[in-house]
């Protein structure tokens, strides 16, 4: 085991546990899905469910469902009366997630939606006080900037794989159209004066970003 494994496996006994459910989802998604590592799995998820707790929203977009994983643990951190609206546009995936989703205990809380959320999510008509984008990378950008429009200003949206297994700083991925569009969206973001940004080098990186009010 190499030093930065034994690291993660020291984080994750002393941080919340990931629970019999989520854990079994993990395993699921892993045996069944093609790239099951694409799911938030424990750290990130507790991160993920932290975060909601601190920035207490009433309303969290979640684009890109996968598996339903990072949507669970969201929403265990919402307060009551709180809701996740999740899309995932692949629907070759909703006969897994989807009752992965409603046979969790915090179902009521989740609503799971098939479709293309860059024109979907715009017709809720409603505003978001939190975002997490963890979706097709070449479409950063452009969901970036839908998500924004949707945000309160004060609110915030979490990008996650924004460092890309460090493809981002290696020149021979740059021809990716994956890699571009993640480094893309990450010079979008750091020049963009409506918002703060933070880059947090867990996992394949995950990004910070606070609407300016």
């Amino acid at each position: 085991m190499t030093l930065s494994e034994q690291i993660e496996e020291y984080i994750l006994q002393h941080i919340e546990p990931e629970g019999d459910y989520l854990h079994r989802l993990w395993r699921d998604t892993n045996i069944h899905l093609l790239a099951g590592r694409m799911a938030s799995g424990h750290l990130q998820g507790r991160l993920l469910k932290m975060l909601v707790a601190m920035i207490r929203p009433q309303r969290i977009l979640e684009v890109g469902t996968f598996s339903g994983y990072s949507a669970i643990c969201m929403a265990e951190g919402l307060e009551e009366g709180g809701h996740l609206y999740t899309f995932e546009i692949n629907d070759e995936l909703e006969d897994f997630t989807r009752p992965w989703i409603e046979n969790s205990s915090v179902a009521d809380k989740i609503t799971f939606i098939i479709g293309d959320a860059l024109t979907e999510a715009p017709r809720l008509g409603m505003m978001f006080d939190m975002t997490f984008i963890d979706s097709d990378k070449r479409h950063y950008v452009a969901i970036y900037e839908m998500a924004l429009q949707l945000t309160r200003p004060g609110g915030f949206i979490i990008a996650d794989n924004t460092l890309w297994d460090g493809h981002v700083v290696d020149d021979s991925y740059h021809h990716d159209a994956q890699t571009h569009g993640i480094d893309s969206f990450n010079d979008h973001v750091a020049k963009d004066q409506r918002v703060d940004t933070v880059i947090l080098p867990l996992r394949d990186g995950l990004t910070l970003i606070r609407k300016r009010s």
